[in-house]
């Protein structure tokens, strides 16, 4: 490649980035899903469009997703709160794994008996689209105020389910017949065992190393934090154990931790992020091939009937209704299993391995995404304020950014009053900080100054707090909880848990 292609590769890279970008702000005001915006500018891009790119590797396009997939799942772990999935954590593992089962038969079941298909090629369309997509969830989960259960077991369902559902996929799309399938349900708990014991221990010790060593540039943490993500992903499949949970996992350990310069690591995972989302669904887009669509498109309608209208009810209600989640809680979650990319990135397994039909198989999940996703992505908030599920008046949470200072044994934390907060109207003093800790500056309007006890804090401030390091962690709950519940915090029951 001469410099002169390099130069027109990169120009075009950059217009594609540049409209894609666009499309988030679109997206956004329409509500129309992103994936459908990225997925046609890969659609225009191909050959059947003005573009005429003619790319039809299933290979590269699964490697691609793969690496894309790990950092989203690293993105979503990171801004998954540990307070949110804790209560839920039992119900959505269940939900991720016995749910996928319920969701594959019956959807299988429907393939084969209402499409035709044979029963290898229904059972690979059942287990691609059982899982929802981590993208998806968490792009639209967190813009709607739902209650903490319904997020936090939808986000944990769906970092979690892409583990059990690749495994099927895999053994489904393997050369000759599945047998045993008692031992096809161990290799499944005993890869995700392996996963979730490695994702754990990698998050654990990154968390630790990065709160005891302070790095000689905070552009450095951002960095830090997606590589020892990126570990545990690497070490999860090395181990033959789900690499997929096992970032998942990891992620959500540093996310929880609270690291030093916070802020930025999430916003530069969230670019990131975005970055991935973008190219992935461009890539996806370029391979599939619209005009042989046609006849895969009322497959895929029936097909998507039946996973969304019997498969994932029933999957939810068979999973939750022991934990005794709420009738209205379980319907929103019955429709908010939101397919993405990932369905698509999985229906290229099939074509990888050679499997009869295996393009018939992609189409068809390719349809079934998009059609389903313009359906239920728009939808979804509409239906949570008719089940009455959305929450209203929470305390915004309080921005606090750390830094090490090493030679000194302390720490710097920078935090912001956002709207909402109830740390408005608090004197310094009545923040009853631990001892080895104080607020030593306060910017407010752009105007800094050294506050007194007696100094009334307000939104928009910016407080620069010294704390020793062995009241670092205490200091920080202590913020957190005056900013949820004020004052009074503490007295009310009320902690600064994250």
């Amino acid at each position: 490649m001469t410099v002169h292609h390099l130069n027109q590769l990169l120009l075009v890279c950059s217009a594609v980035l540049l409209v894609a970008v666009a499309a988030v702000r679109i997206s956004s005001r329409s509500g129309l899903p992103s994936l459908l915006v990225y997925l046609g500018i890969g659609v225009l891009m191909g050959q059947d469009g003005i573009g005429g790119i003619h790319f039809d590797s299933a290979e590269v396009t699964q490697v691609m997703g793969y690496a894309a997939l790990v950092v989203i799942l690293a993105e979503g772990g990171l801004g998954t709160k540990w307070k949110e999935i804790r209560p839920v954590l039992s119900s959505a593992s269940v939900l991720a794994t016995a749910g996928v089962a319920i969701s594959v038969g019956v959807t299988a079941a429907g393939a084969h008996y209402l499409v035709g298909l044979e029963w290898r090629q229904a059972l690979i369309i059942g287990a691609v689209v059982s899982s929802t997509d981590a993208a998806a969830v968490f792009s639209v989960l967190r813009r709607i105020p739902l209650p903490a259960r319904v997020t936090g077991t939808l986000e944990a369902e769906s970092g979690f389910n892409d583990a059990p559902v690749v495994i099927l996929v895999v053994a489904f799309s393997t050369a000759g017949p599945v047998e045993h399938w008692y031992l096809l349900l161990g290799e499944i708990a005993l890869e995700l065992a392996i996963g979730a014991a490695i994702g754990i221990a990698v998050g654990w010790f990154g968390s630790w190393g990065l709160r005891h060593v302070a790095l000689p540039a905070s552009g450095l943490y951002p960095i830090a934090v997606l590589a020892i993500a990126v570990t545990a992903y690497a070490a999860g499949a090395l181990g033959h154990g789900s690499g997929f949970l096992a970032v998942y996992l990891a992620s959500m350990m540093l996310g929880n931790a609270r690291l030093p310069h916070w802020p930025a690591t999430r916003g530069f995972a969230e670019g990131l992020g975005w970055i991935a989302q973008i190219g992935m669904f461009v890539v996806l887009g370029l391979l599939v091939t619209p005009h042989e669509l046609g006849d895969d498109i009322w497959p895929a309608v029936v097909i998507g009937l039946v996973l969304t209208m019997v498969a994932r009810p029933l999957s939810v209600v068979g999973s939750l209704t022991p934990f005794g989640v709420p009738w209205r809680e379980q319907a929103l979650m019955s429709w908010a299993g939101l397919r993405g990319a990932v369905p698509i990135i999985l229906a290229t397994i099939p074509m990888v391995n050679g499997v009869d039909a295996s393009r018939r198989i992609f189409n068809i999940v390719f349809v079934l995404v998009v059609v389903y996703t313009l359906v239920q992505g728009p939808t979804l908030p509409w239906l949570a304020r008719l089940l009455r599920l959305g929450e209203q008046g929470e305390a915004s949470d309080l921005g606090i950014e750390s830094a090490p200072l090493e030679r000194l044994r302390g720490h710097l934390l920078s935090v912001t009053i956002p709207e909402g907060s109830r740390m408005h109207g608090v004197e310094i003093s009545e923040l009853r900080l631990p001892p080895g800790a104080a607020v030593t500056l306060v910017v407010r309007e752009g105007e800094s100054f050294v506050p007194l006890p007696t100094t009334v804090l307000r939104r928009g401030d910016e407080l620069l707090v010294v704390a020793t390091d062995p009241v670092r962690d205490a200091a920080e709950r202590r913020l957190r909880a005056v900013a949820h519940g004020g004052k009074l915090a503490g007295w009310l029951g009320t902690n600064g848990s994250r």
